[in-house]
């Protein structure tokens, strides 16, 4: 059960990993600044869900040292900040598109 959880933190993080460059791309391409904040937004939840499955591995894959269980609350606490910012921001950009008339 362990072995399957360890496999499934990996492609979780992977798959945040793959999606926040993606996210990131494309934010950089985007024509109005409404789209470039959602997508903004959303790299911003995946990289810290990220952060936030880097410390539940390494819960996992590590023993319990005092390093390592500092080093799991920082990225827990930074991967929860960067999750909680990412949805406010998202609130924030998918509001913005709607009270604006469309031209």
């Amino acid at each position: 059960m362990i072995l399957f959880i360890k496999y499934l933190l990996f492609l979780l993080l992977t798959l945040s990993v793959l999606g926040a460059a993606y996210f990131s791309a494309a934010s950089r391409r985007a024509a109005s600044s409404e789209e470039r904040g959602l997508k903004r937004a959303v790299m911003n939840i995946l990289l810290g869900s990220m952060l936030v499955l880097l410390a539940l591995m390494s819960m996992f894959l590590f023993r319990g040292s005092t390093v390592s269980v500092i080093v799991e609350a920082v990225f827990l606490v930074l991967g929860a900040f960067n999750v909680f910012s990412g949805l406010r921001s998202y609130g924030y950009y998918s509001g913005l598109g709607k009270s604006r008339p469309q031209r």
